[in-house]
């Protein structure tokens, strides 16, 4: 995914400079190595935030147009933070590095697993996780609730799924965003003590509960508290639209978000930035929206 970025200038060098910090070859792992080897947590969570945070760099300048409003969901909640003013761009994805491994950690520690939860009534879906004893790791909106907890209630779940509801089994390490994760939250936090943070320059949206964050300190310990709980996206898409926002851009590798975007924020233009061909398209999108009073060229 990464391969036609790096023949832009810069990307080389940043994505060689990440790979010292973090001991993870991103240049490797982002061009030749397989589904397998990046699918692995400790791998795919620094890959991600450097592809997000490097592609940002052909789009947003200094200079030019900034975004009205971050957010990311889970890992993407670092390089948002990084965007926003919160974190450096190395201390972004050097603390990733260390989210990813320690996650890695505790997953392997506990044989555990996630399952989507698509359509059904909404109650009815989170009782019958309840009964399952299966956390809402992921509450994405339109839909899309991801289940995480042991593997043999997750089964139960496929056997039995809610009313007009579909269960897809997600091939990760283990139950992300639940208390499974604890471990890896003690790891995190240590290494986010030595994190310079500042206060957000743009508003900054909390995977916690969807609302703005009024500090870096508040930020980073969101970032750490969030391994362990449930993403809320669709509370921060609820909070973009009552922001008034009409532009959405997805940062690489991107199709993910801009698709639930199609059903939980209606209106709303969206570009994914998935290769340098949709530059133009992203940029675009920025002029077109960013820093317009809301009810004209908006947000």
């Amino acid at each position: 995914m990464l391969s036609p970025w790096l023949e832009l200038p810069g990307t080389a060098e940043l994505l060689g400079r990440w790979s010292e910090r973090t001991g993870v070859d991103l240049v490797v792992h982002g061009t030749t190595s397989d589904a397998e080897t990046i699918r692995d947590t400790a791998v795919a969570q620094p890959l991600l935030t450097a592809s997000s945070l490097a592609t940002a760099n052909h789009v947003l300048s200094p200079d030019g147009p900034a975004p009205d409003v971050v957010a990311g969901h889970s890992v993407g909640e670092f390089p948002a933070a990084a965007l926003a003013g919160v974190l450096s761009a190395d201390d972004a994805v050097s603390l990733v590095a260390v989210r990813g491994a320690a996650m890695a950690r505790a997953a392997a520690a506990t044989p555990t697993g996630m399952s989507a939860v698509l359509g059904g009534d909404p109650d009815e879906v989170l009782a019958r996780l309840a009964e399952l004893d299966l956390t809402p790791a992921n509450v994405n909106g339109g839909g899309q609730v991801v289940a995480a907890g042991a593997l043999d209630a997750l089964a139960a779940l496929v056997e039995n799924p809610p009313t007009r509801a579909r269960v897809v089994a997600l091939q990760v390490a283990g139950a992300f965003h639940t208390s499974v994760m604890a471990p890896a939250v003690a790891e995190l936090a240590q290494a986010a003590t030595r994190t310079t943070t500042a206060d957000p320059r743009v508003t900054l949206l909390s995977n916690a509960d969807g609302a703005p964050v009024a500090t870096g300190t508040a930020a980073l310990e969101r970032l750490v508290a969030q391994v362990a709980n449930p993403v809320r996206w669709d509370l921060c898409c609820e909070q973009l639209l009552a922001l008034g926002v009409t532009g959405l851009l997805e940062l690489a590798p991107g199709g993910v978000l801009t698709g639930l975007a199609r059903r939980t924020l209606p209106g709303v233009a969206t570009v994914a930035l998935k290769t340098p061909d949709d530059l133009d398209a992203a940029r675009d999108l920025i002029r077109e929206h960013a820093g317009a009073p809301a009810g004209q060229e908006d947000q």
